[in-house]
C-alpha cells in the first residue's frame, strides 16, 4: 500500500540508449538484396542476401534462405544458409544442415551440424578472435 501509505513510491528508470541498441534487431527478408557492408552493434537475421561484409554485429543469424558474398564478423553467428567469404566470430559459430561456407574460421567454440559444409581453414582460438576486414566488391 504505497499509494496511500508513507512509503516513498518506487521511481521507475528510463531505458538508457545503450539498453536500446543492445536489443536492436534488423532484418534482411527473404527476397530483399543489399549491396554493400553492413554494420550493426545489435542483432542481424538474414533470409535475404547480402553482396557485402557485416561487422560489428553481437548475433548474426543467416536462414536457410540466406547468402552472404563478403566476410562475416560477431559475437555469435548462426549459419543455416551460404556465405562465401570468411566467418569470424568471437564467441561462438553454429554452423547447421543447411549451412555452407566457403572461405576461412576464426572462432573461438564451433558446432558443425551433419550436413554442414566448409571449404576453407578452421582456426580456433582461446582468445578473442580477429577482426575480420571487410571484402571489397569489385565493381563492372
Amino acid at each position: 500500500m504505497a499509494m496511500f501509505g508513507k512509503e516513498s513510491p518506487q521511481r521507475i528508470e528510463p531505458r538508457s540508449a545503450s539498453a536500446s541498441v543492445e536489443a536492436a534487431l534488423s532484418i534482411i527478408s527473404s527476397g530483399m538484396r543489399i549491396t554493400g557492408d553492413v554494420e550493426t552493434s545489435g542483432v542481424l537475421k538474414v533470409d535475404g542476401e547480402i553482396n557485402g561484409s557485416i561487422t560489428g554485429a553481437r548475433q548474426v543469424l543467416l536462414g536457410s534462405s540466406g547468402t552472404v558474398r563478403g566476410n562475416v564478423a560477431g559475437g555469435e553467428v548462426v549459419v543455416a544458409g551460404a556465405v562465401e567469404g570468411s566467418v569470424t566470430a568471437t564467441d561462438r559459430l553454429e554452423l547447421q544442415a543447411s549451412a555452407s561456407v566457403i572461405g576461412d574460421i576464426d572462432t573461438k567454440s564451433i558446432v558443425v551440424v551433419e550436413g554442414a559444409r566448409i571449404n576453407g581453414q578452421v582456426r580456433m582460438s582461446a582468445g578473442t578472435a580477429a577482426r575480420a576486414e571487410p571484402l571489397r566488391i569489385a565493381r563492372a
